[in-house]
């Protein structure tokens, strides 16, 4: 498709039937912190608290009337749903959606809240697609893609058009949240034909960099395993023509942590009192670190803030991982000696800083391991910090980016077992949804005894469990082949310093 034509369809789009203008908004805190004026398109206030509405609702209203008869079926991870269900009923369609179980409730209730049909099919938005591809084959629906469509494209490309002509939409890049690749594909598309020299930048999560990985192999990649934290862009692959519209107007893809991700949803939040997904955040997390990365200053950029269709029980895992996102707390294991007065002199030599956590228990009479938290100020203050911990006699152990020491040891730390016994330490990952850890068990058997077990429910996310298993030696090769029969992502932590200082 030729980029003058979407340009075209774009400018005669039908989402204003529903949709809204969103402002753009400057974010006066996050601007003053990096140095560049920061404004914010608000798609999180639409109808269905997404920008999705306005590609769903421009593809259905070019529905034939024979069409509309037949009724829709789409599949979705939960925003592009709501936007199918809310033009169904406008339009008076009739619409089955198909979405995978591991959607947030949240985004499940608001479609069926708008009279479509419900199914759950699948872990994936592959596998819901798959589901939704046989219900059209079966019943004659028309299948309303959730980016890889002309017409959904040029519905999500009127963004564009309302950043560039604001009073603020003089911007020198513009950074947009990347899923199956509908949203940047109309953005970049017109914004490069208007206005050239503005940059187009997609971001993505380092677990779900379909994109980015396309871009780099001039081919669209297929991604093996998808995290879903930010379930609005857990997709494998992007879109046959939001690739090639990608290649011709993207500048490039940044990719950010789900610590950094969970940063930008506090960094919103601090600006508009408004609370995003995962997903909606995006734009900020990347705008973020390219101003990191770059070091420039003095610019005006915009973020696309695509949505905010948040369980409220996921809260608390972003709640706990924004300071680290922000690097406003370091986490580090330190050896002090097993005596009195040890504590008190640790806390002298990190001087008037503030602790945020501090897990221990006596397992030994020479040295003790204590798991702390400090509050930093930057990357570089932590990095320091560390210096200053080691100048003064102390042996410390950043664990800062440790994903097991976050998601496990910092709640197990109660000192080492003296009755375990050739135990073989491994992290997994499961889609979360009832019954999911109950599933997770019966696929680990019971042929190894388990000496370790650490989960909690972090809402709608992966599960995570941390699990130790007590192998006999010679009995390694069939633990490594039972290993490989598990149908979950896995990782071995026998080596992972913080096991080693405070479970083994």
């Amino acid at each position: 498709m030729e980029r003058s034509d979407l340009v075209r369809l774009i400018l005669t789009s039908r989402v204003y039937d529903v949709a809204i203008e969103t402002p753009l908004e400057l974010a006066p805190r996050l601007s003053r912190r990096l140095g560049h004026e920061v404004v914010l398109k608000r798609e999180d206030l639409q109808r269905v608290f997404s920008f999705k509405l306005r590609g769903a609702y421009n593809r259905m209203a070019h529905l034939t009337e024979p069409e509309r008869q037949r009724g829709v079926v789409s599949a979705s991870a939960g925003n592009h749903a709501q936007g199918v269900a809310y033009a169904a009923r406008h339009l008076g369609i009739n619409a089955t959606i198909v979405m995978p179980e591991t959607t947030p409730e949240i985004k499940v209730q608001a479609v069926r809240d708008m009279a479509a049909t419900v199914v759950l099919a699948g872990d994936t938005y592959a596998d819901a697609k798959v589901r939704a591809d046989d219900i059209a084959a079966e019943t004659g629906r028309v299948f309303v893609h959730p980016f890889d469509d002309p017409l959904v494209i040029a519905g999500q490309g009127t963004i564009g058009t309302e950043v560039l002509r604001h009073r603020l939409g003089d911007v020198s890049a513009i950074f947009v949240p990347v899923g199956g690749g509908g949203l940047i594909a109309g953005i970049g598309s017109y914004v490069k034909a208007i206005r050239p020299e503005i940059k187009v930048i997609g971001v993505e999560p380092y677990e779900a960099d379909a994109m980015y990985r396309s871009l780099e192999a001039g081919r669209r990649v297929a991604l093996e395993h998808v995290g879903i934290f930010a379930d609005g862009v857990a997709v494998r692959e992007v879109g046959e023509l939001t690739f090639a519209l990608a290649r011709a107007c993207v500048d490039e893809v940044v990719r950010v942590s789900n610590d950094e991700i969970c940063a930008a949803i506090k960094d919103v939040f601090d600006d508009t009192r408004s609370i995003l997904e995962p997903a909606g955040a995006l734009g900020v997390a990347g705008l973020t670190r390219w101003v990191e990365r770059t070091g420039t200053t003095g610019t005006r950029l915009a973020a696309i803030l695509s949505g905010a269709n948040m369980n409220f029980d996921r809260l608390r895992f972003v709640a706990e991982r924004a300071d680290m996102g922000e690097a406003r707390e370091a986490l580090f294991a330190v050896t002090i000696p097993e005596r009195r007065g040890a504590f008190r002199e640790f806390c002298g030599a990190i001087g008037r800083r503030v602790v945020t956590e501090f897990n221990y228990r006596l397992s030994g009479r020479q040295a003790a391991h204590i798991f702390v938290g400090i509050a930093t100020d930057s990357r570089a203050d932590a990095s320091g910090l560390s210096d200053t911990l080691t100048r003064s006699g102390y042996e410390a152990v950043d664990l800062s980016d440790n994903e097991l020491a976050k998601l496990h040891v910092r709640h197990m730390v109660g000192g080492h077992s003296a009755d375990v016994e050739h135990e073989q330490l491994c992290r997994f990952e499961f889609p979360e949804r009832p019954g999911a850890l109950l599933a997770f068990l019966d696929q680990l058997g019971g042929r190894w005894n388990i000496s370790l077990f650490h989960y909690r429910n972090h809402g709608a996310d992966f599960g995570r469990v941390l699990a130790g298993f007590e192998v006999p030696p010679g009995d390694e090769p069939s633990f490594e082949a039972f290993l490989g029969s598990l149908r979950y992502p896995y990782q071995r932590e026998r080596a992972n310093a913080a096991y080693a200082l405070f479970l083994k």
